[in-house]
């Protein structure tokens, strides 16, 4: 069976603080968050973009968080204002991933990637990638 695996990468710059950490992590600072994102799929799909079948997905909706808060991104926002747990990275790429999961098609496996620094990441998937 044939399969399409997509790769995005993008950035964005917001700053955070985790509540109730011992530490300078708990308080305000910012980041410049590199974020990868994996799609797969067995089948192609039309998009709101295109309207015959031959995407796993549009890049656009991929990559949205990568836009400004005014284009409903996280680029320079404050996370703790858009998330509503502590934004860690583990919740940051967890939020990425349902807000992706709900703009692309639903049989789309995904994972994301988030690095916080050069030397720190997570990943976070729902499925088998």
């Amino acid at each position: 069976m044939p399969k399409w695996k997509l790769h995005t990468e993008f950035k964005f710059d917001a700053a955070h603080f985790i509540e109730g950490y011992d530490g300078k992590c708990g308080r305000m600072h910012g980041h410049s968050y590199k974020v990868h994102v994996e799609a797969l799929s067995d089948t192609l799909h039309a998009s709101k973009y295109l309207d015959s079948d031959d995407m796993v997905c549009d890049f656009r909706e991929l990559k949205w968080a990568g836009k400004g808060a005014e284009k409903g991104g996280l680029d320079h926002t404050v996370l703790n204002e858009e998330l509503t747990v502590n934004p860690t990275a583990e919740r940051i790429a967890e939020f990425i991933y349902k807000q992706t999961k709900q703009r692309i098609p639903d049989d789309v496996d995904l994972k994301i990637t988030v690095w916080e620094t050069e030397s720190c990441w997570v990943e976070y998937t729902e499925d088998d990638v």
